[in-house]
């Protein structure tokens, strides 16, 4: 760490990174992964563990991630476990802040130190703040926008770098899909790590999905290899028409990043076309959003977000509470829902919606991350629905 003087003499460490809100706020910490900066919304993330898979998790495109957890780092980096299935384990999230500097990494499946991994991905980080504060403050304001920079020689343009947080139009009516979504069909058969072999194939395929990809995540793909679903993953503006030559005996809808109005505007009219022919169909995050848009709901910025591993949320369907994954911004505004859809998931933090399903058409969707990773596993149920869906629909169609 590089030290200057100060005017009595005394020699303490040089402050390498700025955090500039929107507002003028400055925040001085010490810079960690790639020098440079990046702009973006500022969230907070509640997990304790699996910052690798939340750093590539692509709903977090735009976003420069707090984690409220003060060690993060300690266990190192590996390339199994990247979330980004599109981007050869880019980052997604543009920016990272941490209370604590990194340490060494002690873990058996460690390969490589964050600040390593960060500077190999481009992610401009900063520790040394208060995050409780910054948290404070983003639960009384919202999620801000922001400039993170890290300058080695810690010198800063503060006016240009205030000029340019404030300019940056924040994530309302930004469609970020085209960011993270793969430009090519693609094939998934690969199955849950396992502590001895790793991860797996999938053998003889039982269901055929096509995943419309707004930003998905790998495990979604392998919790459904998992249940043996052969699945075809394809590009967010794939037409109706192209995914059904593809015969699919269900239809995913992906998380994603951004907002959802924006995605809306040419993901909204194949949805419908693929609802009304009552395939299957299961979305999650972005993808319920995406639902519900397509219904005639509409979706709204929330204040704060949710952000974090330790989620509770009532699943109506069976009166249980599970603790779940979450990552978004933006929520489905129940009072807009139309009476063809039931409300089938709440959030037990705030009363928002977390999911829905269809009366007349076999869909339905939650607004959380039912494949975790990280998180816990209360809700991977809702993969075996899904196939139970698919198995009923197979049982009435015509040999």
């Amino acid at each position: 760490m590089t030290e200057q003087q100060d005017k009595q003499g005394w020699t303490k460490p040089l402050k390498t990174a700025r955090l500039v809100l929107a507002d003028g706020t400055v925040l001085e910490g010490f810079g960690l992964g790639a020098a440079g900066e990046a702009v973006g919304e500022v969230c907070f993330n509640t997990a304790m563990t699996g910052y690798e898979e939340i750093l590539t998790d692509p709903s977090y495109a735009g976003q420069i991630v707090t984690f409220t957890f003060p060690h993060i780092g300690n266990v190192g980096t590996n390339e199994e476990d990247i979330e980004t299935s599109n981007l050869a384990g880019a980052a997604a999230a543009c920016g990272i802040i941490v209370h604590a500097p990194i340490t060494d990494p002690s873990n058996y499946r460690a390969t490589r130190h964050l600040d390593q991994w960060l500077k190999a991905r481009g992610v401009v980080g900063l520790y040394g703040v208060d995050t409780r504060a910054l948290t404070a403050y983003i639960r009384d304001k919202g999620m801000p926008n922001a400039v993170i920079a890290h300058a080695p020689d810690g010198h800063f343009d503060i006016a240009a770098l205030k000029a340019k947080a404030a300019a940056w139009p924040g994530l309302v009516g930004m469609d970020l899909v085209p960011a993270v979504t793969r430009t090519q069909r693609a094939d998934w058969d690969e199955t849950s790590w396992q502590p001895e072999t790793g991860y797996g194939r999938l053998g003889t395929p039982k269901f055929h999905v096509v995943a419309i990809d707004y930003g998905i995540k790998r495990n979604i793909l392998r919790l459904l290899a998992d249940l043996g679903c052969a699945v075809t993953i394809v590009p967010a503006t794939t037409s109706a028409a192209e995914i059904i030559a593809l015969k699919p005996d269900g239809i995913f809808l992906s998380n994603g990043p951004g907002d959802p109005a924006a995605t809306g505007e040419y993901a909204v009219p194949v949805i419908r076309d693929l609802i009304d022919r009552k395939i299957p169909t299961f979305c999650i995050c972005l993808g319920h959003q995406m639902l519900a848009l397509a219904i005639g709901a509409k979706t709204m910025k929330m204040h704060q977000g949710h952000h974090g591993a330790n989620h509770p949320v009532k699943d109506f369907t069976t009166n249980k509470v599970e603790i779940v994954s979450m990552n978004h911004g933006f929520a489905v505004d129940r009072e807009t829902l139309p009476d063809f859809a039931e409300e089938t998931h709440v959030s037990l933090f705030d009363g928002s919606n977390c999911g829905i399903a269809l009366k007349d058409r076999p869909a339905f969707s939650v607004q959380y991350h039912p494949e975790a990773s990280p998180g816990p596993q209360d809700s991977h149920y809702l993969f075996q629905r899904f196939v139970d869906m698919m198995e009923k629909a197979k049982e009435k169609t015509p040999a």
